[in-house]
């Protein structure tokens, strides 16, 4: 391995891509079991390497040269080889730094808990303590002299003004995992979460929803991957190369999901947008259909309405778990604050709203099968498709120029 990244479990890594989008080099993804870490590190077999969870610590060791902040935090998270000797190096704490200024979250004499203990948990304290936090605390699943178990914040630190995430609940595959609820820090400003993968992980998603600025760690993994970069090659960026990585990224990754009412084109629409960005399209009736092995009107004669939204859900729940596709989605899809959930983990919502006189009723379509039917339809779900939108696309225009409207938009 020329270059690359190492760390247990890495099939969410989108590190090889961002590594593509900054330079001309060869980026490998390498999982090694606990093991095997320290032959890797013995044999020195690569040019360079970032290091992730769980070896941002366990790699210092080995090391002849450690980086002054990386030492001051106790983590390392970048390793060059220069002639056989290993330099450590933390491009974490200037990745988060650059998190939480994008997202304006001002750690200045405020309160701040850290969730966990790891490498990016040191990162986290080193970021606070430097912009001027006024209390920081770290909390742990184990008691120890410098953190506070989680049953301890919610007895005694619900005045906590930020919260950062830097524990893997949350992270693909299990993206409907939470580590706190927040709802009873009544000073919260901001959250960060660390984990990039989904985009949007349920802690972030119910800070948004309190009002909260809430921010997920893509941006922090692009930063520090680009300030890695400068270390493998012993060179220097524009500054303008961050934003840029970053757009390319959110845009390869984020999928486009489509909602609105039966027969506003969004299949249509989704085939037209798979052909032209070469994505997979991803239709949720179709997967309930191959789910339940059966048409959707018997699924609704059978076992109800009810069984058929069960079923969706689940189809919504895993979909979701995906990056970089197109999802087509039921129009019922928005009835359920889960689904609408699931889809904002990884996804930009674009509602077609087509005018209910071009909705056309069908047999198949068993809550919009006649022209009374999709009236009623109509009337009860259009301010919940435009209050679930990131995107409203006129669906009165043709298909191709819908297609079009999105893509302006994504």
């Amino acid at each position: 391995m020329k270059y690359g990244c190492i760390g247990e479990h890495l099939k969410h890594s989108f590190s090889k891509e961002i590594h593509s989008y900054i330079g001309d080099y060869e980026y490998e993804i390498m999982e090694i079991a606990k093991d095997d870490v320290d032959a890797f590190m013995r044999k020195k077999d690569f040019l360079a390497i970032n290091v992730t969870i769980p070896y941002k610590e366990t790699v210092i060791p080995y090391l002849s040269f450690i980086d002054e902040s990386a030492r001051l935090i106790g983590a390392v998270n970048t390793i060059v080889n220069r002639g056989g000797e290993l330099y450590g190096y933390n491009t974490d704490f200037f990745g988060m730094q650059s998190l939480a200024k994008r997202a304006n979250i001002d750690f200045w004499g405020k309160k701040v808990l850290i969730l966990g203990t790891g490498g990016t948990s040191k990162t986290a304290y080193a970021v606070a303590k430097h912009e001027g936090a006024k209390e920081i605390i770290k909390v742990s699943r184990r008691p120890s002299n410098d953190t506070v178990l989680y049953t301890d914040i919610y007895k005694n630190h619900t005045d906590a003004e930020i919260i950062i995430n830097t524990t893997p609940v949350g992270m693909y595959p299990n993206i409907f995992d939470k580590p706190i609820e927040l709802g009873s820090f009544t000073k919260l400003s901001g959250v960060i979460d660390a984990i990039y993968n989904p985009q949007n992980t349920p802690l972030v998603l119910e800070a948004k929803k309190l009002g909260i600025k809430a921010v997920g760690g893509l941006y922090m993994l692009v930063a520090q991957g680009v300030l890695a970069s400068e270390y493998f090659l012993d060179t220097r960026y524009d500054s303008s190369i961050l934003e840029d990585v970053f757009t390319k990224t959110i845009n390869e990754k984020k999928n486009i999901v489509l909602i609105g009412m039966p027969s506003s084109g969004k299949s249509t629409v989704g085939k037209i947008l798979r052909e032209k960005l070469s994505r997979e399209l991803i239709d949720t009736d179709e997967l309930i259909v191959k789910t339940a092995g059966m048409p959707i009107s018997e699924i609704f004669a059978k076992f109800g309405e009810a069984k058929f939204r069960d079923i969706e859900t689940s189809v919504i729940k895993k979909i979701s778990e995906r990056s970089g596709v197109v999802i087509a989605t039921g129009g019922g899809a928005i009835l359920r604050e889960e689904n609408l959930d699931a889809l904002r983990e990884n996804g930009k919502l674009f509602f077609i709203d087509r005018p209910l006189d071009m909705l056309i009723p069908t047999k198949d379509r068993p809550t919009a099968s006649d022209r009374a039917s999709i009236e009623k339809r109509y009337s009860e779900r259009y301010e919940i498709y435009c209050s679930a939108a990131d995107f409203r696309v006129d669906g009165s225009k043709e298909a191709k120029e819908v297609a079009d409207e999105i893509l302006k938009n994504f």
